[in-house]
């Protein structure tokens, strides 16, 4: 008889080693499904950088008359809708068309019939509790909501958009039924040109490499999230997707209190000046060390003001990165309650329209980005007009010998959104950025986000551009098109691709779908670049063979760039490199895999 189990059966011997299996099932069960035990290794995803690219039109117009500062009586028996926005200087626009919070006598918003009240909203979180609390008073019968703290629709930047209408869409199901509510994009009225921005030690731009290890506070899957994503992810970095623990070896990120932009520059300033520290459980390779890090903040992820209250207040830091490089990464985009829209869209495209017209008068007439300063001041209770006009335009400082940039923003006119759009030129860079920051959701799971949603809220269901195009009697001037005629030399990016080929032949293969999809999403956001194109391949076959192999994947990846829009003309240079310059070691499958790539540099 067996003395564990008292059985007649089996032996002591047999009873232990039944033991020993059923308390490591038992384990790993627990390891599974405990939270805080199950870690997420690093990832390293495939980006290039975004460079400039001037989605920035304009339309000959005779100047308006500026809006006054009184609160508009002809419209206030109009019902009263209502959009709540972070304080954010690229939406002066639609700011400066209304005359300040509240419609104005004068305005834009005034003579297009609509009672607009803009309301300042910081946090993440409470935009999405406004909008819902729209939701469920429009549920109950009310045509027109307008109970305090609730609002039809939010501006937030795009790029954060793919995150916030799945998360609200999971809500909305959860809460009224599977699809009986929804938010979606309506348009776009401006766009973040170097206001959004990575802070950091100067040594992160020298060496980037030098960002691994460290933390960087910010507000998770906003675009100031994706902006440090992509510089991570150009320049060959892992990120840690659990914020929980901390990886030397990777990017970290923290999740700035409330979701909040300005908590993100308050909490590297505390670390840095008050040593304050976020305790981490510190994981190599996916797994737990067993150890507990107590870590500064190391950098932010941000923007105006919180870019400018950093560099007040600490020295040593700099803009790594910013919107200016990732230029169209950040539309200032609208976000409605699409059932009430569709109810009311003379509403909404009258808004637009009004945002639209001003932001085209802004970009001719001083006196309207005058008038738009003191109308964002006067809606965000927040600095002086001076600091907004001035931020808008952007500004450059130095402290202690190192230079930094702070704010920077454009304002969308009606050509602008035609063309961001692909309205007017056929290639929507808005649906590029949304299915870029739609991967990086997918692979990085912020906050469990994959478990949260039943699925990413697709782009043809995400955008609703009808309020744009319903927009009447408003001049949509030309689209700007990018020049090819000369020759580039600068290089802005160099990316390595594994583009996978069926073997021996120049025939993509299905695999490699979705990375060719990222290098197309990417490239026409950076419409003024040429490119320039690198086929390389391992040492299997003779060299003059490889020669021409290298060449013909290389043109392949061009004729699939080309049947998606991309000029014939951008291509300056498509070069086979063969087996020449190896990147490993040819003498292992792995090494081989690695030399057989693309590389794809942008020039201008």
């Amino acid at each position: 008889m067996g003395k564990i189990l008292r059985t007649k059966k089996l032996t002591t011997l047999s009873e232990l080693i039944i033991v020993i299996v059923l308390l490591g099932a038992i384990l790993g069960a627990v390891y599974y499904f405990a939270p805080g035990l199950r870690v997420s290794e690093a990832k390293q995803l495939d980006q290039l950088n975004i460079s400039k690219d001037d989605v920035d039109n304009v339309t000959t117009a005779e100047k308006i008359p500026l809006p006054s500062t009184k609160v508009s009586r002809e419209v206030r028996n109009k019902p009263l809708v209502r959009i709540a926005a972070y304080a954010w200087n690229a939406q002066s626009g639609i700011i400066v068309s209304n005359g300040g919070p509240k419609t104005t006598e004068g305005s834009l918003m005034e003579k297009n019939g609509v009672n607009l009240e803009i309301v300042r909203q910081d946090w993440l979180s409470e935009l999405r509790n406004m909008q819902m609390k729209f939701i469920e008073e429009f549920d109950r019968g009310e045509e027109f909501p307008d109970a305090d703290k609730s609002a039809f629709a939010i501006i937030m930047m795009g790029d954060g958009a793919p995150f916030y209408i799945s998360t609200m869409q999971q809500a909305l199901d959860d809460k009224f039924g599977k699809d009986k509510y929804h938010v979606q994009v309506v348009g776009a009225v401006g766009l973040s040109y170097g206001e959004d921005k990575l802070i950091g030690p100067p040594s992160w731009k020298v060496d980037p490499k030098s960002m691994k290890g460290a933390l960087i506070s910010t507000v998770l899957g906003d675009g100031d999230w994706v902006t440090a994503l992509n510089y991570a992810f150009a320049n060959g970095l892992k990120v840690n997707p659990d914020v929980t623990t901390y990886d030397p070896d990777a990017v970290n990120f923290y999740p700035s209190q409330d979701d909040d932009y300005i908590k993100s520059a308050e909490e590297l300033i505390k670390s840095q000046k008050a040593g304050w520290t976020v305790p981490l459980k510190e994981v190599k390779n996916g797994k737990l060390t067993g150890n507990t890090i107590n870590k500064k903040i190391d950098g932010c992820a941000t923007w105006t003001p919180g870019d400018k209250m950093v560099f007040d207040q600490l020295s040593g830091f700099t803009d790594i990165i910013s919107t200016k490089e990732f230029n169209n990464q950040m539309a200032t985009t609208v976000i409605a309650v699409k059932e009430w829209s569709v109810k009311h869209p003379d509403i909404v495209s009258n808004i637009l329209k009004s945002a639209l017209t001003a932001s085209n008068q802004m970009k001719q007439y001083d006196a309207w980005s005058v008038r738009a300063s003191e109308a964002v001041a006067e809606t965000y209770d927040l600095e002086t007009p001076k600091y907004w006009y001035d931020m808008f335009k952007g500004q450059k400082g130095s402290k202690n010998g190192i230079e930094y940039n702070m704010g920077g923003s454009r304002v969308f006119n009606y050509a602008d959104v035609m063309q961001y759009y692909g309205i007017s030129d056929g290639t929507n860079r808005y649906k590029a950025v949304y299915n870029q920051v739609s991967s990086y959701l997918s692979e990085l799971n912020p906050f469990g986000f994959n478990e949260s949603v039943k699925r990413i809220v697709p782009y043809d269901e995400a955008v609703n551009l009808y309020f744009v195009k319903n927009i009447n009697d408003i001049d949509a001037g030309s689209a700007y098109k990018s020049d090819y005629t000369k020759k580039a030399d600068e290089v802005m990016a160099s990316g390595e691709w594994n583009i996978n080929f069926n073997t021996g032949s120049a025939n993509i293969s299905s695999s490699s779908a979705n990375t060719l999809e990222t290098i197309y999403n990417l490239l026409i956001q950076a419409e003024d670049t040429k490119l320039r194109l690198e086929g390389h391949t391992d040492d299997t076959g003779s060299a003059a063979a490889n020669y021409n192999l290298s060449q013909q994947r290389a043109q392949a990846v061009v004729n699939f760039l080309r049947s998606k829009g991309i000029p014939q003309t951008r291509f300056q240079s498509v070069i086979g490199k063969g087996e020449d310059e190896p990147i490993e070691s040819n003498a292992t499958a792995s090494g081989k895999a690695k030399n057989r790539r693309v590389v794809i540099t942008l020039l201008k």
